[in-house]
């Protein structure tokens, strides 16, 4: 079996296919797209922790590197020193102090909802809120937020079988970028007459002094980051989540009867069915790896979705149980220098919405012959979800 990350068929269901590579091919090859994958939990945990050796440099997909200087895409010593001077704006309590209005957004965006008595969940609910709180955080105006989810939804959509971003995702970062790069220009020049917002682009801009601070170009490469990695993580996470605990009744009503649980829920279905399902690294060497030989300069996919299903960690691995003992890792954000920074702002998120969807609407139905799916390289999640709000 060979691994392709735009079937469509893969997409729609791709466990068997990780069991297959776990099982049988730890380290496989895919020779018509030239990578490399590692599908077993010890194997994607140790890469991850290895930089100099799977550096993420050359991007972080199989498609060609995006040129603006991302977290993702950067190595040490620069991204020590890049993530120091962004995690001075984006601080633990700025997230934190969210919680209110992210628990104002869910309720207005579930009010239509459940006046109707149904709709779509990510079109109406989960598309919407990740990008209001990050526009909010970033100070993007409302009137533009719908027109970013658009070229978001479109950079990451991909065609049946091709790694290529299409036309329309070409068109789509491009547009991204033009739009980031004004609001950055603009924001420098409020900040130096002296009325710029409080907000995460303004910490941004002032973070670090001199040669310490950061760029037009870092900023605008974090906005454009953030822009696409929060929204589409927790947007494609909360649809799942809620398919989950309909899947698996008896987990469902354990958060039902027990808000404390939602936490619980949220880290199960990170390891369960998270919206990453891989990453790319290339080699900076050689590396031997279960009778394989890989060559510097390879590309190899860690196939995040697979080790987090891995039998040889995980009793019982496809099942969703929020009993699990958390004693193991999922790497669901990643793990070690380039593990989420947003992780925390997608918990609270998540933590929120299931808070508020499962006090309102206890007895939903998600009608799952009507969903459809997302068609991304490292993407899983949908793109709608009918549901019945039912009390």
């Amino acid at each position: 079996m060979l691994l392709n990350p735009y079937s469509h068929a893969f997409h729609d269901d791709p466990f068997p296919m990780y069991r297959e590579l776990r099982d049988n091919a730890p380290c496989s090859y895919n020779a018509e797209l030239d990578f490399w994958a590692l599908s077993r939990y010890d194997d994607v945990l140790a890469a991850l922790h290895d930089p100099q050796t799977y550096c993420s440099r050359h991007g972080v997909t199989l498609e060609q590197q995006n040129a603006l200087p991302m977290l993702l895409t950067t190595d040490p010593p620069d991204h020590t020193d890049l993530r120091r001077l962004v995690s001075r704006a984006f601080t633990p309590r700025r997230v934190a102090d969210l919680e209110p209005a992210v628990r104002e957004l869910s309720k207005g965006f579930l009010a239509p909802l459940l006046e109707k008595g149904e709709g779509d969940l990510v079109a109406d609910y989960a598309a919407k809120l990740p990008m209001d709180v990050i526009s909010r955080m970033l100070g993007v105006p409302g009137a533009d937020q719908e027109s970013l989810r658009i070229w978001t939804d479109a950079l990451l959509d991909r065609d049946e079988g091709v790694p290529d971003v299409t036309p329309a995702g070409i068109d789509a970062a491009i547009n991204l970028f033009k739009y980031f790069s004004r609001f950055v220009t603009d924001r420098r020049a409020a900040i130096a007459k002296g009325n710029a917002p409080d907000d995460l682009t303004t910490a941004l801009c002032e973070a670090g002094t001199g040669d310490d601070a950061l760029s037009d170009e870092q900023v605008v490469g974090f906005c454009f980051l953030l822009i696409i990695a929060g929204n589409e993580t927790t947007t494609k996470l909360l649809a799942n989540c809620l398919l989950a605990l309909q899947r698996f009744p008896g987990e469902r009503a354990k958060v039902v009867d027990d808000a404390g649980r939602v936490p619980d829920a949220v880290e199960e279905i990170l390891r369960y069915e998270g919206s990453t399902q891989l990453m790319a690294r290339t080699l900076t060497r050689p590396v031997d790896l279960h009778g394989e030989h890989m060559d510097e300069g390879a590309k190899v996919l860690l196939l995040l979705g697979s080790a987090n299903r891995d039998e040889r960690v995980w009793d019982r691995p496809d099942e969703y149980d929020i009993d699990r003992a958390s004693t193991v890792q999922h790497v669901g954000f990643g793990h070690g220098i380039h593990v989420c920074l947003g992780a925390a702002l997608a918990r609270l998120e998540m933590r929120v919405s299931l808070e508020e969807i499962l006090r309102a609407m206890p007895g939903y139905e998600i009608d799952e012959h009507a969903c459809a799916r997302v068609h991304s390289g490292n993407v899983r999640g949908w793109a709608s979800v009918p549901i019945r709000c039912r009390p």
